[in-house]
């Protein structure tokens, strides 16, 4: 169900995505098998992958479901996990990073996906895409498993960023909002502010500011504020987007991946330790696979890079073929959606003083 405020953007036949195809902890080849998968299960993705013309060749012709999909763009240079953004910004031209964002730029693809060092990633994607007008600051917004309906919630900022204002979050929830309607198909998402405490007299000065800015902001924008929420409301049912500064919101996802790993080995561990907790783990085999499948991170692997004039799916550096067929699968949706330029009218239905909803929506139809 569309909500009254949706943009009506034209489906695109077919989707072409960006693939930077080094810079992950696993080389060339995973990227190569992850897009491989992608390309077996949606026949309208076509993909450009950047990097060195020899490598690429090689891989692309072991995998015959690419033939005719894949378009190689030669780039010499990568951008290593323990680069400075700043002398990347600088030096960074010959890169398959550089090449991958230019070609979003160009227009020649919808969505760009890398596995490569964040910090860099996103002060080259500033430089070449640069920010949507109104924007402060770009956040990374990544899904959190959830017991939600739909499995998931989203969380951000994650990390684009340490410092936020009132007006920063404020964007954040606007964002959050748009990328929740178009990733995770809800016509009115609720939003919740990461505090302390869901008491409206706790947290810091710019949280209350906040919380009033976008109490006011929701009605206009066709999300619910359910205002302050706290850590354990991350993955609730209460909450479907989760608004944060990106010092605090990073902390929380690297804290929240390291405790899933320690269970899933404690969980190894505990089915190892006698026969008869072998032959438990033996009966309990089918629901363990449920439950590893439901909280895998390369399931959900990718965080959407928010308020440029153009998509970039971060993904992780240690991506298997699994986790970037994940992040694949996620640009896809965003740019099936016209996600890019739903997230544009958004911003500039909130941000401009002269223009509100009913405005934007009799000139330009609904905005998303």
């Amino acid at each position: 169900m569309a909500s009254k405020t949706d943009l009506a953007i034209p489906t695109p036949p077919r989707t072409v995505i960006s693939v930077d195809a080094m810079g992950g902890d696993r080389g060339p080849a995973a990227v190569v098998a992850g897009i491989a998968r992608s390309a077996a299960k949606n026949p309208d993705i076509r993909f450009i992958l950047h990097g060195p013309q020899d490598v690429l060749e090689r891989l692309v012709a072991k995998r015959k479901i690419l033939a005719d999909r894949c378009e190689l763009r030669h780039a010499e240079g990568v951008v290593t996990m323990d680069a400075k953004p700043s002398h990347v910004m600088r030096h960074g031209k010959g890169t398959s990073m550089w090449s991958a964002i230019e070609s979003v730029r160009n227009g020649e693809a919808t969505v760009c996906v890398s596995c490569g060092n964040t910090g860099a990633l996103m002060a080259l994607s500033m430089v070449r895409l640069r920010k949507l007008p109104g924007i402060n600051r770009p956040a990374i917004a990544c899904l959190w498993p959830s017991r939600n309906p739909g499995g998931f919630n989203v969380m951000l900022d994650v990390g684009a960023d340490i410092r936020a204002d009132e007006h920063d979050l404020l964007q954040f929830a606007l964002m959050g909002a748009s990328y929740a309607r178009n990733g995770l198909d809800l016509p009115r998402p609720r939003i919740g502010l990461l505090n302390v405490g869901t008491e409206e007299h706790k947290g810091r000065a710019e949280l209350k500011a906040a919380h009033d800015l976008i109490a006011v902001a929701a009605p206009a924008n066709d999300f619910e504020f359910v205002g302050f929420v706290e850590g354990g409301d991350i993955p609730s049912d209460k909450v479907d987007v989760i608004v944060s500064d990106g010092f605090t919101g990073n902390v929380a996802l690297k804290t929240a991946e390291g405790i899933a790993k320690l269970i899933s080995e404690l969980l190894k561990e505990a089915f190892k330790f006698s026969p008869l907790s072998r032959v438990a783990a033996m009966l309990a085999y089918t629901s363990m696979r449920r439950l590893s499948k439901r909280i895998d991170p390369r399931q959900v692997n990718g965080g959407v890079f928010l308020g440029l004039n153009g998509t970039v799916v971060k993904s992780h550096g240690s991506a298997d073929a699994t986790g970037i067929s994940a992040a694949v699968k996620l640009a896809f949706q965003l740019s099936q959606s016209g996600f890019s330029e739903r997230l544009a009218a958004r911003v500039a239905s909130a941000t401009s003083p002269l223009q509100d909803g009913r405005k934007i929506e009799a000139k330009s139809g609904n905005i998303k």
